[in-house]
Parts: structure tokens; sequence; C-alpha cells
């Protein structure tokens, strides 16, 4: 399997963390999330050109800096439809299921609806996988509904069925504030965040 390495970089005022993916073999480069601080994000794509920028989700602390990026680059926009709305730029869409090339890497889009109506994650299937979850699951719990019921209940059930019972407790999720954390770390919580209703 071509590799992929993973860079991220803390950009403020809120703590976003935006990754850089860049396949191994080829060079070629993916940003997910262009939060904020386009010229720190400029350093943290350095030389090797942009050619996709994913949007986790409309939520304007996650794409600051997407015009500039996308412009200076020249590089396609992704996201939901069902988000791409909120956004300062065309995008093309992406849905549940699709597959994002990044040089001979391929990354699946996962819907995640609650947090926002198009939040998406994206899984590489590495040995550990590791998976990019914007907004819709952090160490500690999945993201904010802000007390909506149904898009809590629609956000734990998609967490659950697409992601935990899918993979394996050693997959890596890198969120999109803080740290990284495990699944297997996150796992023997479930039942409690259900309960909790957040």
């Amino acid at each position: 399997m071509a590799s992929l390495r993973v860079q991220s970089r803390s950009v403020g005022p809120g703590d976003n963390i935006a990754y850089l993916l860049t396949c191994e073999s080829t060079g070629e480069q993916l940003l997910i999330d262009a939060a904020n601080e386009p010229g720190r994000l400029f350093e943290l794509i350095g030389d090797g050109g942009l050619a996709t920028i994913v949007t986790t989700h409309q939520h304007a602390d996650h794409w600051q800096a997407l015009a500039e990026v996308a412009a200076k680059t020249g590089a396609r926009v992704l996201a939901h439809p069902l988000d791409a709305d909120a956004l300062p730029v065309p995008t093309c869409p992406v849905h549940d299921g699709d597959l994002i090339q990044v040089g001979e890497v391929d990354l699946e889009v996962i819907h995640l609806a609650g947090h926002t109506p198009g939040s998406i994650a994206l899984l590489y299937a590495a040995d550990p996988p590791q998976i990019f979850t914007g907004d819709s699951l952090f160490p500690g719990g999945v993201g904010n509904t802000w007390g909506d019921s149904a898009a809590f209940a629609s956000l734990i059930d998609d967490v659950t069925t697409k992601i935990f019972d899918r993979l394996p407790d050693e997959t890596v999720v890198w969120p999109g504030h803080g740290k990284p954390t495990t699944l297997g770390a996150e796992r023997p919580s479930l039942p409690e965040w259900r309960a909790r209703g957040w």
C-alpha cells in the first residue's frame, strides 16, 4: 500500500487543526480544513503544491483561510453538498463512500450527520487505520449538537455504526481540535456518551 505522511498545524484563535496529507510515492498533497492563518498554512504546504482541500463541515472556524489558500494554490475544493453552500468558494461534492485520491492513496469519505448536516470524516485504511473526524468525534465524546436530541441521535448512531462498529481499537483518530486519540481509548465510553445525550 502506498504510504501517506500526515502533518498538522494548529491555527487560531480556536485551536483548529489543519492536516496536510502527502502521498510518499508521488508527492501529491491534500489539506483537511483550511481553517485560519493562511500564511502558516502555506508554510505547512511548502513547495510541494496542493492538489485538494477538503472541508469537513460548514462552520466558519474551519474555512477562514479557504478562499485564499484555494486561490493561491489552484487546489480543487471538496465538501459534502449539505454543507457546501455555506463555504466561500465553489466546491465539488463528495458523498458517503466516495474515494478521494491523494496520489496513489485513497481516502474514504464517511458522512456523519449531526454536528452539521454535511459533516464528513476521511478514512485512510492504513495499518493501523487513520481517521480524520473534523468536529464529529473527539477524545471524550462526539461533536456538539447544542441540545438537539435528533441531531445527537443521528451523530452518535453514525459514529457508532460507521466508525466504532467497523474499525479496530488501534485506529488513530485525528480530530478537528485538540489531541489525537484511538478508538480503543474511547470505545468503553460509548454507552456513557449515549446516556448523557451529548
